[in-house]
């Protein structure tokens, strides 16, 4: 029996678990699996977006790289749902941060994800549509965070399909709107998690503060965000 695939994850018989961490970078998916996964395996290498299979406190997890923006998170998302089963899918990512307290290696759990992307609109629903992450994902990241003394923010954050905005006042006013950090990808993981009936939940690490201006390094966001890491472990193995 051909085991599933599809255009753009090929486990070659691989498993993939029901829960699945993502990260942007196939980098850091990589990092996380050498890191913190017992027996890890690569289930996927098209395009190199890596993806591996493993335990952690024996339970079984993959992780797997998203990619940049919501269209490439909303592609690898639908197919591990769709085709693989998946169950509960968690980002682990880095965002800006949008408000005053909301410091450099923070976390920020993404309870809701406006967005400025027009992805939404093809589930035709006749308003607008809050995505939302899993409220049971979101207790259990918090006591998590709290759990290891991390500092944490829970809220909305901002899913934006423009990293160079022409509009320099746009970040702006979506701050004026309590909204705590930015990124690029939850609404559309919140979307098709809604869409399917399954969980998700977005859990960053801010890796640059907007409001003074500081930032970390690329090396940094790669593989320093280990608290992150070890947050979204302890919420899906709980």
């Amino acid at each position: 029996m051909t085991s599933p695939s599809t255009p753009h994850i090929d486990p070659k018989g691989a498993p993939i678990a029901d829960v699945v961490l993502m990260p942007g970078d196939p980098l850091r998916a990589k990092f996380i699996a050498e890191t913190y996964l017992e027996d890890a395996v690569c289930f996927n290498q098209v395009r190199n977006m890596l993806g591996f299979t493993g335990t952690y406190r024996g339970r079984e997890v993959s992780v797997m790289g998203s990619g940049m923006g919501i269209p490439s998170i909303s592609l690898y998302s639908h197919e591990l749902i769709h085709t693989f089963g998946v169950k509960t899918l968690v980002r682990v990512g880095s965002c800006g941060g949008m408000q005053e307290g909301v410091g450099l290696y923070d976390i920020v759990i993404g309870q809701s994800a406006s967005t400025d992307s027009n992805y939404l609109s093809q589930f035709g629903v006749p308003g607008t549509y809050a995505p939302t992450g899993s409220y049971r994902l979101i207790e259990r990241a918090v006591a998590a965070a709290r759990d290891g003394g991390h500092r944490v923010h829970v809220g909305n954050v901002l899913s934006s399909d423009i990293f160079y905005n022409a509009d320099e006042s746009a970040l702006q006013r979506w701050m004026r709107m309590g909204v705590l950090a930015v990124e690029m990808e939850s609404a559309g993981l919140y979307a098709n998690a809604a869409a399917a009936g399954v969980e998700a939940l977005g859990v960053f690490t801010v890796s640059d503060d907007l409001v003074t201006g500081t930032h970390t390094t690329p090396e940094e966001r790669q593989t320093a965000f280990t608290a992150m890491m070890e947050v979204a472990l302890a919420t899906v193995t709980a």
